[in-house]
């Protein structure tokens, strides 16, 4: 494995940003007073952790599964940053997609004969 990059870190008293220096949806405007984390930082950290995966894989077959449903934008923006490494590198990381629901896998946690503290591995693996 690859080293581990550099995380950003955001304390406490960090006094964020002001909401005008963003675009800000209307209806999120009433709700926030400060910007603490923009998308833009989100996005590059997101590409960073593409870099990542693919130097960490080397050329190994990369399987991306996504727990749905929350994490389905963050997924395909790092998908999006991994066939664009894969596709401007010199060599091809073959890579699987699949999708899971959450839901479906409480229910398999729950109705197994194995213990119920089971890691998502051992679980997918029964799939």
């Amino acid at each position: 494995m690859a080293r581990c990059s550099p995380c950003v870190m955001i304390s406490d008293e960090e006094p964020g940003y002001d909401l005008d220096l963003f675009c800000v949806p209307n209806h999120y405007t009433e709700d926030l007073e400060k910007m603490f984390i923009p998308h833009g930082l989100i996005l590059d950290r997101t590409e960073k952790l593409a870099g990542d995966v693919m130097e960490d894989m080397g050329g190994d077959h990369i399987v991306a599964l996504c727990v749905l449903k929350a994490s389905y934008t963050f997924f395909m923006d790092l998908l999006d940053y991994i066939k664009v490494l894969n596709r401007n590198s010199d060599r091809f990381i073959p890579m699987t997609v699949d999708f899971i629901r959450l839901g479906f896998l409480r229910a398999t946690v729950m109705t197994s004969q194995q213990v119920p503290s089971q890691s998502l591995v051992e679980i997918i693996a029964q799939l």
